[in-house]
């Protein structure tokens, strides 16, 4: 199985702790080792890196722990082949534009039979039944809404009700954004934290590293983190249930 990370705040908002966590999980602490990939928006554009490499050894990945590159919605992934060979087209996060902004999509889990999925103009270019979903439920935001909603929260909305569908055809625990909104469905494995005022000190699990927010933040920041598992060991995690959708706006659940 894959690891799922995403991130979602009120102020652009530093990701190289959350990162740094997630990426020892790529092969060194974790099995993950067949690629990771992260998208993080900046205003309406967004920024990509993939790497078919495991992210504990990749100079990419390493970078990005050292840059403090600051966003208001993030999904990361490193990835467990199961469905399709290792490579940069098989490699989440996937991107595409609908409505005249980009939706990021990244998926932990295995599904059967989704080839009998359609997809519309939303062709696959890879050969993951990850990718083949995203264009799946792409497809069926374009036969609900004619046009774009005038408040996204109905297109998430829709999506969350979509998902036991593809539930029902394996293990199905996603991450989907469009920069403001963030969506976690929980099909077997996720956590979320939110962190507001008073900040504390956070430990990563996975490396011997520690930070106190409280001198990285204002009191006004907000900010979410969401992660197949938790990222740290000393905090408290919501714990997802199966068949639970988590909606995300600039930091705040929804």
């Amino acid at each position: 199985m894959c690891e799922l990370l995403g991130m979602s705040a009120n102020v652009p908002t530093d990701f190289c702790f959350s990162f740094k966590g997630l990426r020892e999980r790529g092969g060194k602490t974790g099995p993950h080792k067949d690629g990771w990939g992260v998208a993080f928006y900046q205003g309406k554009g967004v920024t990509s890196f993939k790497d078919p490499t495991p992210s504990y050894q990749s100079e990419i990945a390493r970078l990005l722990t050292d840059y403090p590159l600051k966003s208001t919605s993030l999904v990361a992934h490193i990835r467990q082949a199961n469905s399709g060979g290792i490579g940069l087209e098989n490699t989440h996060p996937f991107t595409r534009t609908l409505w005249g902004r980009y939706w990021t999509y990244a998926h932990n889990g295995q599904l059967t039979g989704f080839e009998q999925l359609p997809v519309g103009q939303h062709l696959v270019v890879g050969q993951t039944d990850s990718e083949h979903a995203f264009c799946y439920l792409l497809h069926r935001l374009e036969q609900q809404f004619v046009t774009a909603p005038a408040d996204h929260r109905a297109a998430f909305e829709f999506i969350a009700a979509v998902c036991p569908e593809l539930q029902a055809l394996g293990v199905f625990n996603l991450l989907l954004s469009d920069g403001e909104y963030l969506l976690a469905y929980c099909s077997t494995k996720l956590h979320w934290i939110t962190r507001r005022a008073p900040f504390g000190v956070a430990r990563l699990s996975d490396v011997d590293l520690d930070i106190d927010f409280a001198k990285e933040t204002t009191d006004q920041d907000v900010v979410s983190v969401i992660a197949t598992m938790p990222l740290t060991c000393n905090e408290q995690w919501q714990v997802m249930q199966p068949g639970q959708s988590q909606l995300f706006y600039l930091g705040e659940p929804v």
